[in-house]
């Protein structure tokens, strides 16, 4: 659908072209036309031109939908938003549910019809909804119904007016399904512009605000041509399964854009899953390829050693940094060798990886083709290789935040600096070091530590704290706080549980402090600037 009216809200606020990074196409691959909307090269072409149309593209313990029978529901979905939500290229539309077909139809029509798609994380609260809502100001919201109320708190905070439409609200005339059936399957993509922006995705970066990462139809396609087709190689026969979310680019890329670019098809859980539940459900729904984070497969491997798994072929790992004894442990179990990556959610997914065969004891791998990395000083320059710096990349896809002066950090001279500190061998291996900033990455999520200082300090018995990641053989790393007391609360009972829950109340709950030290005092310079690094070199 051609419209005459378009929003140009996120187009004005993209960063100027002077602090974008610089993009390199170094083959016909990553080349597209001028006009390229994602979705009808994955699902409209797919049906027509790929012969997908009878593949079964989403599955889960309820139903089945062939490439056919999606395009049928996103073109009445799409119909919906722009008939009932008053949708025009350029509106954003805030996305708040689990993995499921339902969110990943939605997601798909919002992008067809030329809006861009603000996904996010089940988990969120209020609080963190509303800074998003502020930074992106989505005209609609498409939200599961059980997760609703966080929302509405986060709407009547913002006073941002927002169409809410709901889903899983079963035998509704209200349910997103109901309302969508009344539209039209018929839909003509929007004729967008290959850098017309397709999806926002929010980070939080070490100052606990979020960053709104833009990313276009054009990043996306190349996504798909990138690390899937270099290193995962999946085919049309392959089913899918994993638990990252489809708000973080990890599961976007890896559970509903990169399986449609092959006609593979993807497999949504009706409850989260958990170690044991996914080992089983790998092993009832005959899946493939898994994708989780270290933490999970460690888990999940006490599992696997007692379930046959004949199917799976292919283990993704990626969020955090992968420990050999994981790998190890997987390798045991399965006798599948992981193919790990590291990614960012600013250049959408993994530009660093190896296949299974070219695994190298300790390294995440080498860099994916289409992109270029080095390790470099603090001044920008190649470091000799076997020396520790700072990782810089370029490629087809690149940091675009929205109205962020942190784009002047990420990017400098066209590279990407993702906050790693690597090493490189004479072989061109990758060798994780350690993050150069303060994120805290536990379990496969990321964690700004100042956002959990700043719950902390809500609570009336907090004088000052701080927070911090501390290595952990299960998790990665965990979230540790040190915390000083107001002095008429040095004598209270159960404080650790009761600032635990504090976090909880306020924040999404894998970002509360596993551990609590209380100290008299916090370590400062002469001005006053707390000193973290000698709180991480403590422990």
């Amino acid at each position: 659908m051609n419209a005459l009216v378009v929003d140009n809200y996120i187009s004005e606020k993209k960063p100027l072209l002077e602090q974008q990074p610089k993009f390199v196409y170094l083959s016909k691959e990553y080349v597209f036309p001028a006009n390229a909307n994602i979705v009808r090269a994955l699902l409209d072409d797919a049906c027509e031109q790929k012969n997908y149309r009878d593949f079964i593209l989403l599955r889960s313990d309820r139903a089945t939908f062939t490439f056919e029978e999606v395009r049928e529901r996103v073109n009445r979905i799409a119909n919906l938003l722009i008939k009932d939500g008053g949708l025009i290229p350029g509106h954003r539309v805030l996305l708040r549910g689990g993995n499921s077909i339902g969110m990943a139809l939605s997601w798909l029509a919002i992008v067809k019809a030329g809006g861009i798609a603000v996904a996010t994380m089940p988990l969120l609260r209020a609080k963190e909804l509303s800074e998003i809502i502020e930074k992106a100001k989505p005209s609609i919201a498409i939200c599961d119904a059980s997760l609703r109320d966080e929302l509405d708190q986060a709407i009547f905070t913002s006073n941002e007016k927002i169409e809410v439409i709901v889903f899983n609200l079963p035998d509704s005339p209200e349910d997103l399904g109901s309302r969508a059936a009344q539209k039209s399957d018929m839909f003509t993509a929007h004729d967008s512009n290959a850098d017309d922006v397709a999806m926002m995705a929010f980070t939080s970066g070490t100052t606990g605000k979020p960053k709104a990462a833009l990313h276009t139809h054009r990043d996306l396609l190349c996504a798909c041509n990138a690390w899937p087709k270099h290193m995962l190689k999946a085919t049309h026969e392959d089913i899918v399964i994993g638990s990252p979310p489809l708000a973080f680019t990890f599961g976007l890329g890896g559970l509903l854009l990169f399986p449609m670019s092959v006609g593979a098809s993807v497999y949504f859980p009706s409850k989260p899953y958990t170690p044991e539940t996914m080992v089983h459900t790998i092993r009832d729904v005959g899946a493939t390829i898994t994708y989780t984070a270290p933490t999970f497969y460690r888990q999940m491997a006490a599992f696997a050693k007692d379930v046959s798994l004949p199917t799976l072929k292919k283990s993704v790992s990626a969020g955090e940094g992968l420990p050999d004894a994981t790998r190890t442990l997987w390798r045991e179990a399965t006798g599948i060798e992981m193919i790990d990556g590291i990614g960012a959610t600013e250049m959408f997914h993994i530009f660093i990886s190896s296949p299974p065969e070219e695994v190298r004891h300790g390294a995440i791998g080498k860099v994916v083709p289409g992109y270029i990395a080095k390790v470099v000083d603090d001044d920008g320059n190649e470091v000799p290789r076997g020396t520790v710096g700072r990782l810089a990349v370029i490629g087809p896809t690149g940091c675009k935040y929205l109205d962020d002066p942190r784009q002047a950090n990420y990017v400098k001279n066209g590279w990407n600096f993702p906050g790693d500190a690597f090493m490189q061998d004479e072989e061109g291996y990758f060798f994780y070091q350690a993050r150069a900033d303060d994120m805290i990455i536990t379990s496969g999520y990321n964690v700004g530590g100042p956002e959990v200082e700043d719950a902390l300090l809500k609570h009336p018995c907090v004088a000052e704290c701080a927070v911090i990641g501390k290595p952990d053989e299960e998790r990665g790393m965990i979230v540790k706080a040190f915390v000083v007391l107001k002095p008429n609360y040095a004598n209270e009972t159960n404080l650790v549980k009761t600032l635990q829950d504090h976090v909880k109340a306020m924040l999404a709950p894998y970002k509360y402090p596993r551990e609590i030290e209380f100290r008299s005092s916090l370590p400062r310079t002469e001005t006053g600037k707390l000193q973290r690094f000698k709180l991480r070199a403590e422990g």
